[in-house]
């Protein structure tokens, strides 16, 4: 398969990308360049059956530049895995002193990177056999959970999950028609970076536990019904 992921410098992505390469699929890395040596060892294994594609979700014509190398080395795609998300001002509540631009970048990245990704390899996704599009999403998105749990932070990545959600819907619909799957994964509290600049050592499962279930997953033939879907669960998510 040629697959395409983007966040991969660390963490989930990262680990993603070296289990498509050890199942022998062909990756395109999208990369935003906070550190490139996992990246770089994995190439030095794989050579060409890996690409590493300089990628700024949040920017068009970075986007659009990495479509079009993508498309200038392979006539189709089989997955995209929309991963690459930041967090943002976590901490702050509605009698804080909120920052509203801070907000606007964690969901031009979350949010809107992952359909400007779509979008912009859409007609390789349709060419391609799989036809999966993948995006990563959380129960921080979910807001049945966000109502359990009575939260009362988070302001910009719970809204930018939420509004990944409802988008996927929107494109899921559209692009039924030619064959794309679209699903919605919860891949579960992993020891990454996102949450800071340390990674998290709190959490209880390493990326690349989450990764070998995300494969599988995707491996399914017929593939799941539901969209929203928890990864670790092995069932769909609540909205």
């Amino acid at each position: 398969m040629n697959v395409y992921i983007t966040g991969t410098d660390r963490g989930l992505g990262l680990a993603l990308v070296a289990k498509f390469l050890e199942h022998g699929d062909t990756v395109f890395a999208g990369a935003y360049g906070i550190d490139l040596s996992g990246l770089m060892q994995l190439q030095e294994r794989n050579g060409t059956r890996l690409s590493i594609v300089p990628l700024d979700v949040g920017s068009d014509d970075s986007v659009a530049a990495a479509a079009a190398k993508i498309a200038g080395e392979v006539d189709h795609l089989d997955v995209l895995i929309n991963n690459a998300a930041i967090i943002g001002q976590k901490d702050a509540t509605i009698t804080d002193a909120l920052d509203f631009g801070d907000m606007l970048a964690v969901y031009n990245v979350n949010a809107l990177g992952a359909l400007r990704v779509a979008q912009s390899v859409l007609p390789l996704l349709r060419a391609g056999t799989k036809k999966r599009i993948i995006n990563i999403s959380s129960e921080a998105g979910s807001m049945a959970a966000r109502v359990r749990r009575g939260q009362r932070t988070r302001y910009a990545y719970c809204g930018s999950k939420a509004a990944l959600n409802i988008q996927s819907i929107l494109l899921q619909n559209h692009v039924a028609e030619f064959g794309i799957r679209v699903h919605l994964i919860e891949p579960g509290w992993l020891r990454t970076f996102l949450a800071s600049k340390e990674k998290c050592t709190l959490a209880p499962t390493e990326p690349e536990e989450a990764a070998a279930r995300l494969v599988a997953f995707i491996e399914r033939d017929p593939p799941p019904d539901a969209m929203f879907y928890d990864l670790f669960q092995d069932r769909p998510f609540d909205w």
